[in-house]
């Protein structure tokens, strides 16, 4: 039964890593970004990963949406061995398969929505990109602003035409870096439904944030810690309390999602850029 079981999982996974490891040479001193990480991303799933600054999670994500490669370890996505890759190769990867959403929205900002939304088409050389594009916005209820520039749009409209850029290709995975954090909470709740109903969908959502309110919002939670995962748990209520206990947050309600969204978003401060840091040869 257990051997089954197991078959059953390996044929589902979408991503596989297997002791994974980024190393960064800085100075003289090795930094243990990625330390040997084995994870399995089943497909359909919502995973949120999360962790303090420096816990490797931003890495993570970097190698999960094959914008970097491995120092060791190899990373399997959708079947093929993407960890070896030409950069060729990696960009097509992205282009068909994974969508980005990030906290910064990224957005050009003389270009209207729907031309936004149509970026990826053309790297894709696809067809038909308006009516692709204006599908893509439908999906996140911002057609009527397909016009619009993101000057003209408030900080949570300009989110989803991010999200309406992610997922026009019809990707399998969302990857969505810190998605609410240029965003008030009301705001961020209406975001983080537009990925509910992505994933209620079939979409495969990974979550990376440094919230812990945010994060229990997923179906299942991966905290890391210096380089590792510390903790893989499925979310349930009893464990959604238990996390947000462990960290002092406070779980969003039902009337905070019902709530109209705010028309710009909060101010944040800037933090300076990290070093930069010269990748480790394997």
């Amino acid at each position: 039964m257990v051997r089954n079981k197991t078959e059953r999982i390996l044929a589902n996974a979408l991503i596989q890593l297997h002791g994974l490891t980024k190393h960064y040479q800085m100075g003289s001193t090795i930094v243990r970004a990625l330390d040997g990480v084995d994870l399995t991303i089943n497909e359909g799933e919502f995973v949120s990963i999360t962790g303090q600054s420096g816990s490797g999670k931003s890495t993570m994500m970097h190698l999960l949406g094959c914008l970097d490669r491995p120092t060791a370890g190899q990373y399997v996505l959708d079947g093929q061995v993407v960890s070896s890759m030409l950069d060729s190769q990696l960009a097509a990867v992205r282009n068909q398969k994974i969508g980005f959403v990030f906290q910064t929205f990224n957005l050009i900002q003389r270009t209207p929505a729907i031309d936004n939304v149509s970026v990826p088409l053309f790297y894709g050389r696809r067809g038909n990109t308006r009516e692709r594009a204006m599908r893509a916005l439908e999906r996140v209820s911002l057609d009527k602003r397909a016009t619009h520039k993101p000057s003209e749009l408030s900080g949570g409209e300009r989110q989803r035409v991010a999200i309406a850029r992610a997922i026009v290709n019809e990707p399998k995975i969302i990857l969505a870096d810190e998605p609410t954090g240029n965003l008030d909470t009301r705001t961020g709740t209406q975001i983080m439904k537009i990925f509910h109903e992505l994933n209620d969908s079939g979409v495969t959502v990974i979550l990376v944030t440094h919230e812990m309110d945010v994060a229990v919002q997923a179906k299942r939670v991966i905290r890391m810690r210096d380089g590792k995962i510390v903790e893989d748990k499925q979310v349930d209520a009893a464990v959604r309390k238990e996390l947000l206990g462990a960290y002092g947050h406070v779980v969003l309600t039902d009337d905070a999602a019902k709530a109209p969204a705010s028309p710009e978003p909060s101010a944040k401060s800037d933090k300076p850029p990290p070093p930069i840091a010269r990748p480790v040869e394997a």
